[in-house]
């Protein structure tokens, strides 16, 4: 069962026991996390979208670490005129394990069962 999640102003493809790395959240390491914006959930050939959020899905998650992504350079030019100006970013990030995606009615849904005819 896949969710896909809106945070930091992104979207998350997510399955239970991904790893990720979002913009910095609030949390301490060992905390666990909870993300009621869940825009899609899915598992196999079913699929429920939002209109443009899920009432009722969430998914849960546990802060790993907090952390600093890798350094970008940001260099700006002027051709002609002596003018550059170089400086670096690191951006604040927080991993996240997921641990479980509820589904719309709050509760998984059974494994091993498919709806057909």
């Amino acid at each position: 069962m896949f969710a896909v999640i809106r945070t930091g102003g992104k979207q998350y493809r997510v399955v239970k026991d991904d790893v990720i790395s979002v913009e910095k959240l609030a949390a301490e390491q060992g905390a666990t996390v909870e993300f009621n914006e869940v825009l899609m959930i899915g598992e196999g050939s079913e699929v429920a979208a939002g209109n443009p959020l899920l009432e009722g899905a969430c998914v849960s998650a546990t802060v790993i670490e907090q952390t600093r992504a890798a350094k970008i350079i940001v260099f700006k030019k002027r051709r002609r005129h002596n003018y550059r100006r170089k400086k670096g970013h690191r951006q604040q990030q927080t991993v996240l394990r997921i641990v479980e995606v509820k589904g719309a009615n709050g509760s998984p849904p059974a494994e091993g069962v498919a709806d057909g005819p």
